[in-house]
């Protein structure tokens, strides 16, 4: 059976009890270096660009600017009571947005709370949520991505946005029958999907016209990096990145490779990679195979950075799944990390994402790095 990106990785973090947090150091950087992203807001056109994509060799992290998540300048009020149909089908009237309570996986939804310039109504977060600016929000997910009932009804929020990635699904219920409005929103996490979740979200707190400023602000924005990477992209197929995004917990021995459909290639065809998972027939996310691996022969694998970590950075990847020395990627070791919670968020961060990954895809020593790629 085929799972959806977002609930593949609940039910892996719900088992290795791994969460999804902004690394305070990178797969093999220094804790505590002074300007751990320094080429974060430059143009790619300024910086080192490698000769060829397919050879480079060393590990590469991208990496996001610390920044706050920049609201949009509508700052009409909201419109309540509102009644929305959310993604399970419920129907859901919102009258109060006053302590709005935003949690997910990947912090995506937080994200774009934030965007949409209701930021100061926030009273809680998912651990996932460390961006700048939600630092002393507390807490209310334990054991990585559990939501806490207790914590939860604590803040007494009026409404709590959240999707099918975080539960138990029974906790929501617990949630609702204390009064509380819950609106569960669509899990789905692409580039493409971005424009329907901010919908989703700003006519669940009455704020519609906001909800398309912020449209219009992310794909304008998102339109200008991919007009940036668009120079860079090798004009013969055949002389493009072969790239792979390879889902790892070393702890609890879990590899998978995430294929079509899966968001991972959404992200690899923005900055001009070849998903070579999805070349084979790779659909959604599965576990590996040593066979599909090597059959693919990615020159990058993309991974999180915690996964990466966890298996003890590229050398240990390399012992623990020795089909990984059967591919370019790992000759070389080549292989591209970025921090769990931002990877695949798809979110207001869209933009930036894209342009970290082509960062460390084309200009790999521009950023952290675990060591040092040529």
């Amino acid at each position: 059976m085929r799972l959806r990106l977002p609930s593949l990785i609940a039910i892996m973090l719900a088992v290795t009890l791994v969460g999804c947090s902004a690394p305070a150091a990178t797969a093999g950087s220094e804790a505590g270096a002074a300007d751990p992203c320094p080429a974060a807001g430059r143009q790619l056109s300024e910086l080192d660009l490698a000769d060829d994509v397919r050879a480079t060799t060393g590990g590469s992290t991208a990496c996001l600017p610390a920044h706050a998540i920049e609201a949009v300048s509508d700052t009409s009020a909201p419109n309540l009571p509102v009644t929305v149909t959310d993604a399970e089908g419920r129907e859901v009237e919102v009258t109060d947005v006053e302590r709005i309570l935003a949690v997910d996986i990947s912090g995506t939804i937080a994200s774009t709370v934030f965007a949409l310039g209701m930021g100061d109504n926030v009273v809680g977060r998912d651990s996932s949520t460390t961006f700048a600016g939600t630092e002393d929000l507390p807490v209310v997910t334990k054991a990585g991505h559990s939501l806490n009932p207790e914590a939860i009804l604590e803040l007494a929020p009026t409404v709590i946005l959240t999707d099918t990635t975080i539960g138990p699904k029974e906790v929501r219920q617990q949630l609702r029958e204390a009064g509380i409005p819950v609106v569960v929103v669509s899990d789905e996490r692409r580039l493409d999907s971005t424009d329907s979740l901010v919908t989703e979200i700003a006519s669940a707190l009455g704020i519609p016209t906001r909800g398309e400023e912020l449209i219009t602000q992310v794909d304008t924005d998102l339109d200008a990096a991919l007009d940036e990477i668009a120079p860079l992209i090798p004009a013969d197929p055949a002389d493009r990145a072969r790239m792979l995004f390879l889902y790892v917990r070393g702890g609890a021995n879990v590899y998978y490779i995430f294929g079509k459909d899966s968001g991972a290639d959404s992200l690899i065809d923005s900055v001009g990679g070849i998903d070579v998972a999805s070349e084979i027939g790779w659909e959604g996310s599965k576990p590996m195979t040593a066979e599909a691996l090597v059959g693919a022969q990615p020159d990058v694998l993309v991974m999180m950075t915690d996964g990466l970590e966890s298996v003890g950075g590229i050398d240990g990847l390399i012992e623990r799944v020795p089909a990984v020395a059967e591919t370019p990627a790992g000759a070389n070791r080549r292989v591209i990390d970025m921090a769990d919670a931002e990877i695949l968020s798809f979110g207001p961060r869209s933009p930036e994402v894209v342009r970290a990954i082509a960062r460390a895809l084309y200009a790999p020593g521009s950023g952290a790095s675990g060591e040092t790629a040529e």
